[in-house]
């Protein structure tokens, strides 16, 4: 073989190798897939524990008992004359020469029922009171029917009778001194004083 057969020969052959190069070289790389590897389960969820409370910093504030329960304290541990003084029992007021309930009265007897029923070991006295006018025979009188008309309400809701005592001042002890309609209307009643307890 000649020198010039030679070199053609040989490239040729590099030639062919720098296209199979090539050629190789311009393939589509195929994309590798990602290694997967198996799902572990899920975790079962587990019963949440409920959050803690803060521990205060401060001390609690003493919870006060109700207004109610002062008041009853208040009322049994109270002597016969600062309980008088103090009336828990409302009075009734009637109209000018009148004996009658009134419905208002009423409302405040049964009020007064449900207090001597709290305190079943009172026992009242019922006033009968009057204006000035009049003589003072029939001011008795009337205020005689008066303090029986609120014993005889009491009883009828269920008060026993042996609790209550009635008894009438007429227009002796007023509770206004004044000579007027207002004066004449705070005087026309039925007043409550506990006596025993």
């Amino acid at each position: 073989m000649s020198h010039g057969t030679l070199t053609i020969t040989k490239l040729v052959l590099v030639s062919i190798f720098l296209l199979s190069m090539a050629s190789a070289c311009a393939k589509k790389q195929q994309p590798v897939e990602p290694r997967i590897t198996p799902s572990l389960p899920l975790p079962t969820e587990t019963p949440s524990l409920p959050p803690r409370r803060p521990t205060p910093t401060t001390v609690p504030e003493p919870i006060m008992p109700p207004l109610e329960l002062l008041k009853e304290k208040q009322i049994e541990s109270a002597t016969l004359e600062a309980l008088n003084r103090d009336s828990p029992l409302e009075p009734i007021f009637f109209a000018y020469d009148s004996s009658e309930i009134s419905s208002e009265a009423q409302v405040i007897l049964k009020q007064n029922v449900e207090l001597l029923t709290t305190y079943r070991p009172w026992t009242i006295t019922i006033e009968g009171h009057c204006d000035e006018r009049g003589t003072a025979e029939y001011n008795l009188a009337l205020g005689e029917r008066r303090a029986l008309a609120a014993q005889s309400y009491l009883v009828s809701l269920g008060i026993e009778a042996a609790r209550i005592m009635a008894v009438s001042y007429g227009k002796e002890f007023p509770f206004e001194s004044g000579q007027d309609e207002r004066s004449w209307t705070e005087n026309r009643r039925a007043h409550f004083i506990v006596t025993a307890k």
